[in-house]
């Protein structure tokens, strides 16, 4: 007796490989596991994260499979239907929406030559209206169960976004899973984000990951549409221009572009033109991409260009007015943002990164009148002598130096009390928990910035200051602080 055992054909498989670039692993373990001649299996999971190409592909190796199966003399019959289940608002339809769509692919609406199933279209009418998983079990039987098929026959149910179905019951995806138990003929695949660990609660389910994509993989997608050729260049030179322009992309905007595969492409779909407006005035030609990089080095630099809905349009002004209204804008926006707990704590590590360790005995253990002592005893004249004069920058006006989280919150300590607006009782139990994730939340906006590894509340760990002068000072006045009486030059 001969194997009937044969994979999926290369003329099958070329246009999707060709079409999704690095799904190459993906897209022949899913023909294996879907050919009713290969090793097709009961239940299937596709996983990974959003725009990783599980749908895509998936619908189309199934129209192409289909239509290859259908064009074999020899072909056992291959049908499908795929539901998007994130549209289902209940359960019910839910079930009604799989019954119609595996109807409406066994062509079961009663015209002549298209019904191969023993039902009526008046009894299929009335079975399409199933609330139940019992029901629904019923009916794909009735409906998949023809006598005359051969028994290579096989069908695919693909349920796409499984996991986002409303109101569902613990028990929807375990009972959807066990129909191909009672259907032989059946396949169900399932599309999920991140599915838990046996959440199907059957071993015979075979998971497929889809993971993120590359950088090569993501200029290798885009260079396939490239876009049409600008003026003052053909279109090859185009062609390689984008391609390098979608690297350059990826590598400005790592973050924020390149998490998924449309914001990836609306982000050099953004920046496209702008980068080639020089090519198009002919400054430069399109062969020379590293000046056509510096001269749209401000464009990767703004961010704001791949979301302008957020950002506010302000009125052109000169350089000195426009650097002013920035600083101002951005203390106000510390000010009004930060709470009470987080600005006690940023001027605490303001005057622990400009003050010396030596004078906070003297600034934080007895009364501090805001003037330094006159060396000498504090009487002029004294000396037959003059002492010459040195001139000293202020320190407010040099770097932030590190300091020990150990310090820093000794000084919150001492001055929480004395600085506290009325009404506030920051710091009243002692440094809790919300002192910690004071601390933690500046740490993520980049207002304090941890020098080396380790824990982050480690009291010996080093720290470092990130906000200027004019943001501090600010942040002083706003609860009555005036941090120059506090800096010792």
């Amino acid at each position: 007796m001969g194997c009937h055992f044969r994979l999926p054909g290369e003329v099958l498989l070329t246009p999707l490989l060709n079409s999704f670039p690095g799904r190459e692993h993906q897209i022949r373990s899913l023909a294996t596991l879907v050919h009713p001649d290969a090793a097709p299996c009961r239940n299937i999971v596709l996983h990974g994260t959003e725009a990783t190409g599980k749908s895509s592909i998936t619908r189309q190796l199934l129209a192409n499979l289909a239509e290859n199966i259908s064009a074999e003399a020899q072909g056992g019959g291959f049908k499908h239907a795929v539901i998007n289940v994130a549209q289902c608002i209940t359960i019910r339809h839910l079930f009604e929406s799989i019954v119609g769509s595996v109807a409406e692919a066994l062509k079961l609406d009663g015209e002549p030559g298209e019904t191969s199933s023993s039902i009526s279209a008046a009894a299929l009418r009335r079975q399409r209206r199933c609330e139940t998983m019992a029901q629904l079990c019923v009916v794909l039987g009735t409906m998949l169960k023809e006598s005359a098929r051969d028994p290579n026959w096989r069908f695919v149910l693909v349920l796409d976004a499984v996991d986002r179905q409303r109101d569902a019951p613990p028990t929807l995806l375990p009972a959807l899973a066990r129909l191909s138990e009672i259907m032989p003929n059946l396949t169900t695949v399932f599309i999920v984000t991140a599915p838990p660990a046996g959440f199907l609660r059957t071993a015979a389910s075979v998971h497929l990951h889809f993971p993120p994509y590359t950088k090569p993989e993501y200029v290798r997608i885009l260079s396939l549409t490239p876009p049409s050729a600008i003026p003052g260049a053909t279109q090859p030179e185009t062609t390689d221009l984008w391609t390098r322009f979608c690297a350059a992309v990826h590598d400005a905007f790592v973050r924020s572009a390149s998490r998924t595969l449309p914001s990836f492409r609306h982000s050099c779909q953004a920046l496209w033109p702008r980068f080639t407006a020089p090519v198009v005035s002919g400054t430069y030609s399109p062969k020379e991409f590293s000046k056509l990089l510096v001269a749209a080095r401000v464009h990767f630099k703004d961010e704001s260009l791949l979301n302008p809905t957020i950002v506010s349009v302000r009125p052109e002004s000169s350089p000195s007015s426009t650097k002013a209204a920035t600083t101002h804008i951005a203390a106000s926006d510390l000010t009004a943002l930060l709470p009470i707990a987080a600005r006690l704590i940023l001027l605490a590590a303001y005057l622990a990164s400009h003050n010396a360790t030596r004078h906070d005995l003297t600034l934080f253990s007895t009364f501090h009148h805001g003037r330094k002592r006159r060396r000498g005893g504090g009487h002029v004249g004294g000396r037959g002598t003059p002492r010459t004069k040195h001139r000293k920058i202020a320190r407010k006006l040099l770097g932030a130096h590190a300091f020990v989280l150990e310090r820093m919150m000794a000084i919150f300590e001492a001055v929480r009390s004395e600085w506290s607006p009325d009404g506030s009782n920051v710091g009243s139990t002692g440094l809790d928990g919300d002192i910690g994730m004071a601390i933690a939340t500046l740490a993520s906006l980049r207002l304090l910035i941890r020098v080396g590894a380790g824990d982050m509340m480690d009291r010996s760990g080093k720290w470092r200051m990130n906000v200027d002068w004019e943001s501090i000072r600010g942040i002083g006045r706003s609860i009555g602080v005036e941090i120059e009486d506090w800096l010792i030059d």
